[in-house]
């Protein structure tokens, strides 16, 4: 027997008892010694932090055909399983996993890390987000969860997930979706463009549909939006359209064309909140809106405003 086996075979006089209180502390200092080896592949375990929910059986056995030929190249990072010492806990690589248990592998290559169940969703979402593995409800679903669970502000995350403020804030609307078209998101039937666009629908259910039945693309479900906020303001009340016509004129307001439709999504984007921009008849002035749900998004707004660079004079 190796040097490496001597500790577990002095071990063996202490009885069960003593054994079993000591188990998980044994475990851990081996893991420290042997970070990277090979286990079987029924020792891991899917983890209860991963913000992954749904796997693609065609990536899947696409990936299981490599592994046939080619093996597992890439180590799966694991931690102790809290529950199971003498077995691990997925932190990042279900899928290869998955395809691996495909592909019948007996045995695969590991990488053991300690981590708190904060730290083991933060990787698990960097690497899923850089991967593109996850779909825009994960990845909102798990944002979600750093927030709240684990008190990580949008800047915070901003900084560890690599993507920008506004992304983050932006992808965190679409779980004010209905559960239907959440789940049409997720079943990639809708995109994440389709869905910022819905998000403003009075009736985002029957639009989806519409959309999904329609083939429509991201503008197209946009310009169905604007239309359907149109139709209500004009049905509200007998002759309403005729007032609504009038009301429109006094005002000055003209109808938008696409640059200002582009400029209010690209101020959207920016802010990661929703942008309104109304003209006045005259082409030289409007209306800018920004709306926000919360004190923290408002805060945000003032904040990016103080310090945005003071405009050149010209002289």
């Amino acid at each position: 027997m190796s040097e490496s086996q001597s500790p577990k075979r002095s071990n063996l006089g202490r009885g069960l008892a003593s054994l079993l209180g000591e188990a998980a502390g044994d475990y851990a200092d081996l893991d420290r010694h042997r970070a990277n080896k090979t286990v079987p592949i029924e020792h891991l375990h899917p983890s209860r932090v991963q913000p992954r929910r749904h796997f693609d059986e065609a990536a899947l056995d696409s990936l299981a055909e490599s592994i046939k030929t080619q093996g597992l190249l890439q180590a799966i990072l694991v931690r102790r399983h809290p529950d199971r010492p003498s077995e691990y806990e997925i932190i990042a690589g279900e899928r290869r996993w998955r395809a691996a248990q495909r592909a019948q592998l007996h045995e695969v290559p590991i990488l053991v890390r300690e981590m708190d169940d904060g730290t083991a969703l933060e990787l698990a979402i960097v690497e899923n987000v850089q991967r593109q593995d996850l779909d825009p409800i994960e990845e909102a679903e798990g944002y979600r969860r750093l927030i709240d669970d684990f008190s990580h502000s949008q800047e915070e995350l901003s900084r560890l997930i690599g993507k920008s403020r506004p992304h983050i804030a932006n992808t965190l609307r679409l779980l004010n979706l209905p559960d239907s078209v959440k789940d049409r998101v997720g079943e990639g039937s809708l995109s994440a463009g389709h869905a910022r666009a819905l998000l403003s629908a009075e009736e985002p259910e029957k639009l989806a549909e519409e959309v999904v039945r329609r083939g429509l693309t991201v503008r197209e479900t946009e310009r169905l939006v604007s239309g359907q906020k149109g139709s209500r303001g004009q049905d509200g009340a007998a002759g309403g359209r005729q007032k609504s016509r009038s009301s429109a004129a006094a005002k000055g307001a003209v109808a938008k064309d696409a640059d200002t439709l582009a400029l209010e999504r690209d101020l959207s984007g920016l802010l990661g909140l929703k942008v309104n921009i109304e003209l006045h008849g005259n082409g030289e002035g409007g209306v800018l809106s920004v709306h926000y749900d919360n004190l923290d998004q408002l805060d945000d707004v003032l904040r990016r405003l103080n310090q945005a660079p003071a405009p050149s004079s010209g002289l």
